[in-house]
């Protein structure tokens, strides 16, 4: 079964071999029939008469050998001894050859060959491994492009030429086109250009296909370049023509036939020297266009490719660039837009090697057009040109990277972006397509920047300026390699370099000495100077004035001699004539006056030729350095006005001879200088400055440099690059945006404007704050908001039927939202138009919606009128490129919603319209998100909002306008403070320092700014003093401020008084634990008792005093002063409630407590018990000392607000005083107080109250009805005699201590006897001499029985006291002094 199968698998691949077989039959007879075909085909022409009145003709009137070849042929062609592929296809090609190469044929036989060529190349009879097939394609190329045609007419040569560009076509495209050699490429080139040329003056379809052949035949030669690699013949080759650059000649043709092409095709440019001279200019301009358009065929399908083969390279550098420069200033509009092209496209692929060459294109073609072209439309071409660059996505940060930051080279980007402000800033005219291509272009080059700045992190971050703080070759570049970030600072540095070289050549121009010590000074010279920087300083800056250059140069000093060496070796003289060279020499400096000077600098010169010189025309330097002096010479003899008799070529030949080392140089040399200088005279100018023009000397310099310069660097956009390259055109940029959005009126320009708006803004959050200052100072103008003259009517009417001042204030806000941290001095104008905007009544009733958690039990005045309370939302400032979207499409809802029929449609009326205008403008998120500003964009929007609420700047037309807008800008600061409390020590001592400036302005009113203040300021201490802070500073800088307000204007405190009761209640009551610091309490408890007073406010207040000095906790040696003073200011209250009085002057005694614990615990903490007597040093110990200190001041303060009390109205009131101040002696016992301290009680407080009420007493008794009033004082006396008794007795052993214990004695005594004899007048005794008696006795015994006052030899107190009592109470003397004194 199996060899059954096996049998019929073997038939059947028989069957299908058999069938292969067949069709290959068929396919070579087909092929046998269409070469028949063609043969009859091409015989039967050669048959046909002439004559068309003869019917026969005698095939003997042509060459027999034609007509036996083709028959010969057909012979052959049934009776193949191979197949067709096989055959050597030299062998039926050519019969049909020889027809073609035969002038004896008619054109219709030559037609007829070609067309069979042409068949046997499409229908594939032979490949690239045909035997023969080299020599046979090589064979057809010679034939055909030599094709003569005799005997016809002009219809049968068309349609000749016609095949024959077919024949071009189809053998390029077959397959065994790649064994053509270079020679064979090139000749169909060109007689394919010939026919074009040919068909200038024939049949437009003739023209077309030509011109299409030479198109499809340029694709076909360089798509295959990148095919081929480079030989090391090519990388090591010379500039020579000569070169072999395919040695293998199998491998077909190559490199070499592309350069001898793109040659060709270069040349094609050139071609209007030859054409001039017969007068067809229009002709000319199409071969340029022509050649342009195949070149760039070329260039775009080659690609990169041409950059590995040095030659065609160097004819791209060279050749190409040199014509496109030459010919691209004076060109047409349309052939500049070929230029144009066709250098972006060596740009894309090529620009790596291009680095001078497309620098010489932007300055001498493009910048210049564009700037001052000879026509508008020539002008729109180049800025198009410039604007297509732009486009380009790295060309910006490239072209700032390779120019703008090389010192040697030109602003190309500063130059393109000052350019086109330039053209789109508008005139008086409506804007015309230039300055809106211009302003397009501006886009372009202001968003590129913007969308690649902030790629990955888009967190600004500096630091942005660059510094110059060491000495680095400004004419040294860094290769970028692999640590970018270093790159980029070297690049950035490079960039400061130049603008400090710029600053150095205006210092330079006006003072020499002081230019260059500006060089010293910017770190651009080394220490000790270097020639070359001199040098490179000289020979690179532009503007430098040429006479203070030549007269450095040719001073004899040495280190100008080094400089003047340096200074040469700059230029290159390779390849360039003697006097082209001495022409660029001479350009750059201006030869000073003096023989010795001008010989040195030529001298120089000389040298540097000779070296360089590229033949050996000149045997020394010396001979270079006469014929200079000889072409100076005859340069001044040819142009000077002055001189009427001229020197022919004969006398300048004769005057050169022998100085070339005894020889002659060559005549035609000779006379080659002396017409180059008769007819172009050698200029000098006095300051430098750019070429006029691109001679060919100049060029030939170009190409010099660009040998030794670095490639062109490539490289993608930095943050600091991009901050840096838009720093260079921030300001023209801005007044044009600004100028265009003023100008402009269609809604989709506006919305150009908005975009680029939002762009710079962007770019500005990279240390371009000023610059996003001048922008929002522009778009407020055009809100019309500030306009200073205009009513609240007609800007109502402004804003309502314009489109612009509507989008300029979206466009505002959108940025204060979106760019807060990067805006400065900006958040003034923002503020103005905020307060505008309040005053029209276009903001909602809450402008921002807040977070009240912690302020729920705060007092009434929480939330303002404004509905303006704490913020909570969280945003971080600043944005993106994925969030600027969503701005632009804001803007663009708001155009698609602005127009009156849609408001119709919506039932809006014109004040809803505006509201929902300013609803989209978020102005609640910029200080919702204010947590997140940075904090010098926070100082700025609080010192707009300050100084704004003070009144600067501000206009108002009723006091109610006024206070309104003080109080919303008060509640917007306050605002700010509350949602930044986390950072509140950052900013707000700037803002206290505000304060204080308002405070200074020469028309500043306090009403109602203080009233309004103090409110927003207490709402802030309420926050801070909510949680425990570490740091006790916000605490006191608000306070500070709090107390700023009130001493503004003093009547606040009653004005408020509710309020600022509440709020402190508030604080002593809720937060004492937090409130740490010593100014906190002060100002609490002094507003508390100042408020306090007025009846409104006098009870919570007077139960908040009496809550904290009742609990005692929170009053501690830092506030415990400022307790005694605030309820002391209670109790002196008149009408006051008594018992709430009598309660506060029994806790102000029993503070005494406090005084002693705190005394005793700091003696526990040292380790002993101390007293002030002690005079240890060591620190504890002194801290003691210190407290003790401090205790006893704080007792005494207690003692003084108790002795004032004592001298109340209220009798009541006053004897509860003294009462007190008796319970505080006494429990002043655990002080340690000293004699001293003691002493200086009673001096203070004891003896100044007993002075006081005798006064008193003293006093009403002069008074007439005033008896009750004198005896209720002397009721209060009474006491405090009693009080000083029992003090002095309590503290008699101190007391006795003190050195002024005989003084204080005295003092005492004589203070009972002014009682005891006070003069009461009409109301009688006093009852005082009832109680001193008693007082005396007591005080006398106590001192008897601790033997203080005993005789003592040497210690007159005895005696004095003696004396004392008996002038005080006479008869006390013989109880207390029995024995009479002694006597």
């Amino acid at each position: 079964m199996g060899e059954l199968y096996g049998e019929e698998d073997n038939e059947d691949g028989k069957m299908e071999g058999k069938k292969d077989m067949e069709k290959f039959k068929r396919k070579e007879l087909g092929l046998s029939c269409m070469l028949n075909t063609e043969v009859g085909s091409v015989l039967a022409v050669i048959r046909r008469p002439i004559d068309p009145s003869t019917q026969y003709i005698q095939e003997e009137n042509f060459d027999s050998s034609l007509v036996h070849s083709l028959r010969s042929l057909r012979s052959l062609i049934f009776n193949p001894q191979q197949e067709w592929r096989t055959f050597d296809p030299t062998i039926y090609l050519s019969p049909f050859l020889d027809v073609i190469q035969s002038c004896d044929v008619p054109a219709a036989a030559t037609g007829v060959a070609l067309s069979a060529v042409l068949k046997i190349f499409k229908v594939g009879i032979f490949d690239e491994k045909t035997p023969g097939v080299k020599e046979a394609i090589n064979a057809v190329v010679t034939v055909v492009t030599s094709c003569q045609l005799e005997r016809t007419d002009r219809a049968s040569e068309d349609a000749v030429m016609m095949r024959i560009l077919q024949v071009f076509i189809s053998i390029m495209k077959h397959p065994a086109s790649v064994l053509l050699t270079d020679d064979s490429v090139c000749v169909i080139v060109n007689s394919c250009f010939q026919v074009v040329q040919q068909s200038a003056s024939r049949g437009d379809l003739l023209q077309r296909s030509a011109r299409y052949t030479m198109h499809e035949l340029i694709q076909i030669i360089f798509s295959r370049l990148p095919e081929i690699e480079a030989k090391s013949e090519d990388a090591s080759e010379s500039d020579s023509e000569d070169v072999d650059f395919d040695r293998n000649l199998d491998s077909g043709y190559g490199v070499r036939s592309a350069v001898d092409i793109f040659h060709f095709l270069c040349s094609l440019l050139n071609v209007l020297q030859i054409l001039e001279t017969e007068g067809y200019h229009s002709v000319d301009e199409d071969v340029q266009l022509f050649a342009l358009v195949l070149i760039n065929s070329a260039i775009e399908l080659s690609g990169d490719a041409i950059g590995k083969h040095s030659k065609l390279l160097r004819m791209v550098q060279d050749d190409l660039f040199h014509h496109l420069i030459h010919y691209g200033e004076g060109s047409s509009p349309l052939v500049l837009s070929m230029i144009c092209s066709t250098v972006l496209n060596v740009y894309h692929f090529l620009r790596r090697f291009i680095r001078l060459q497309l620098e010489a294109f932007f300055a001498f073609v493009l910048l210049r057009i564009a700037a001052r072209g000879r026509s508008l439309q020539l002008q729109e071409v180049a800025l198009e040109g410039i604007i297509n660059f732009c486009r380009q996505p790295t060309f910006i940060v490239e072209a700032y990277v390779n120019y703008d930051c090389d010192p040697l080279c030109q602003n190309i980007l500063e130059e393109i972006g000052r350019l086109l402000c330039k053209h789109s800033f508008p005139g008086a005219a409506p804007l015309t397509s230039l300055q809106m291509q211009a302003f397009e272009g501006l886009v372009i080059l202001i968003h590129t920047i913007a969308e690649n700045i902030d790629k990955g992190d888009s967190s600004p971050s500096g630091p942005f300026p660059v510094e110059i703080t060491e000495y680095k070759p400004f004419w040294e570049e860094l290769p970028k390699g692999d640590d970018l970030d270093a790159w980029v600072q070297s690049v950035r540095l490079r960039k400061a370099q130049k603008r400090k070289i710029l600053i150095a050549g205006n210092h330079f121009n006006r003072d020499e000495r002081k230019g260059l010590e500006y060089l010293k000074l910017s770190q651009l010279v080394s220490d000790p100077p270097n020639p070359k920087a001199y040098a490179f300083f000289f020979r690179y800056t532009h503007g430098l004035d040429k006479n203070f250059v030549g007269d450095f140069l040719g001073d004899p000093d040495e280190f100008h001699i080094q400089v003047l060496k340096e200074f040469t070796e700059t230029f290159e003289f390779s390849g360039m004539a003697l006097d082209n060279a001495l022409r660029n020499y001479l350009e750059t400096f201006r030869l000073p006056g003096e023989s010795q000077k001008i010989q040195r600098i030529l001298e120089a010169f000389s040298e540097r030729f000779y070296d360089q010189q590229f033949s050996e025309i000149f045997v020394s330097k010396d001979s270079v350095l006469i014929l200079c002096y000889s072409l100076i010479m005859l340069n001044t003899d040819q142009h000077n006005p002055q001189v009427k008799k001229k020197m022919t070529e004969e006398e300048f030949i004769k005057n050169n001879r022998a100085i070339n080392g005894g020889k002659d140089l060559p005549r035609e040399y000779l006379s080659e200088l002396f017409h180059s200088i008769a007819n172009n005279e050698i200029t000098l100018l006095e300051r430098s400055g750019r070429s006029i023009e691109m001679n060919p000397s100049r060029w030939i310099e170009l190409m010099n440099r660009s040998r030794s310069m670095n490639p062109f660097i490539l490289c993608d956009f930095d943050r600091w690059l991009g901050r840096d390259m838009f720093a260079c055109i921030a300001g023209p940029s801005v007044a044009a945006l600004c100028a265009f959005f003023e100008n402009a009126d269609e809604d989709e320009l506006l919305e150009e404007c908005i975009e680029g708006l939002i762009s710079i803004s962007r770019i500005a959050q990279y240390g371009l704050e000023d610059t996003l200052d001048e922008l929002l100072a522009s778009f407020c103008k055009f809100t019309t908001l500030l306009n200073p003259y205009a009513t609240a009517e007609e800007t109502m009417f402004t804003f309502s039927n314009d489109i612009k001042p509507k989008m300029a204030t979206l466009a505002v806000f959108t940025l204060a939202n979106n760019f807060g941290d990067s805006i400065r001095g900006g958040w003034r104008n923002i503020v103005d138009c905020l307060l505008k905007l309040k005053r029209l009544m276009l903001l909602p009733q809450s402008v921002i919606e807040f977070d009240t958690s912690s302020t729920a039990d705060a007092p009434s005045h929480s939330r303002t009128e404004s509905g303006i309370v704490t913020p909570s939302q969280e945003a971080k400032f600043g944005v993106g490129s994925h969030q600027t979207s969503g701005m632009i499409s804001r803007f663009t809802h708001f155009l698609s919603l602005d127009s009156p029929e849609d408001a119709i449609t919506l039932g809006m009326n014109e004040l809803e319209q505006n509201l929902k205008i300013i609803k989209q403008c978020k102005i609640g998120n910029i200080f919702s998100n204010c947590s997140n500003l940075a904090v010098e964009a926070l100082l700025n929007l609080g010192r707009s909002l300050i100084f704004s609420a003070a009144g600067k700047g501000q206009k108002f037309s009723t006091p109610v306008e006024e206070e309104e807008t003080v109080g919303f800008c008060w509640d917007l600061i306050t605002a700010i403070a509350l949602a930044n409390t986390h950072r509140f020590q950052a900013f707000w001592f700037f803002f206290h320092e505000y304060l204080l400036d308002v405070a200074q302005f020469p028309l500043f009113s306090p009403i109602p700014f203080a009233e309004k203040g103090i409110v927003g300021l207490f709402k802030v201490c309420l926050r801070l003093l909510s949680s425990y802070q570490v740091d006790k500073l916000p605490e006191e800088l608000i306070f500070k401020s709090i107390n700023l307000m009130w001493k503004l204007d003093k009547e606040i405190l009653e004005t408020s008084c509710q309020f600022i009761t509440q709020s402190v209640s508030k604080i002593i009551i809720e937060y004492p634990a937090n409130l740490q610091s010593m100014l906190g309490w002060k100002t609490v408890l002094h507003l508390l008792s100042v408020t306090g007073r007025h009846p409104e406010a006098y009870d919570q207040g007077v139960e908040t005093l009496i809550m904290l000095m009742s609990d005692a906790i929170h009053v501690s040696k830092t506030n415990y002063a400022y307790c005694i003073d605030c309820a002391f200011s209670f109790v002196a209250l008149k009408n006051s409630p008594l018992d709430k009085n009598l309660k506060i002057l029994d806790l102000m005694s029993e503070s005494v407590n406090l005084l002693t614990n705190w005394y005793k615990n700091a003696c526990l903490e040292s380790g002993a018990t101390i007293t002030v007597a002690s005079t240890s040093s060591g620190s504890p110990i002194e801290d003691s000392k210190s407290l003790a200190s401090l205790t006893i001041n704080l007792f005494i303060k207690l003692g003084e607000a108790l002795r004032k009390t004592s001298l109340a109205r209220r009798e009541e009131l006053r004897n509860h005083a003294v009462l007190s101040l008796q319970r505080s002696f006494t429990l002043a016992e655990g002080l340690d107080l000293s004699s001293t301290n003691i002493i200086n009680c009673f001096n203070l407080v004891i003896f100044a109250m007993v002075d006081d009420l005798h006064e008193k007493m003293v006093e009403y008794s002069r008074r007439e009805n005033a008896e009750k009033e004198m005896r209720s004082m002397e009721e209060t006396l009474k006491l405090a005699m009693e009080l000083m008794a029992e003090v002095y007795l309590q503290y008699l052993k101190q007391i006795v201590e003190s050195a002024g214990f005989r003084t204080f004695w005295l003092g005492l005594l004589r203070r009972m006897d002014t009682c005891m004899k006070a003069d009461l007048g009409a109301y009688g005794d006093t009852k005082l001499q009832e109680i001193i008696p008693e007082l005396l006795t007591k005080m006398i015994t106590k001192m008897k029985e601790m033997e203080i006052l005993v005789p003592k030899e040497g210690d007159d107190l005895w005696e004095i006291t003696y004396f004392q009592i008996q002038w005080i109470a006479p008869s006390l003397k013989d109880d207390l002094f029995p024995n009479d004194f002694g006597i």
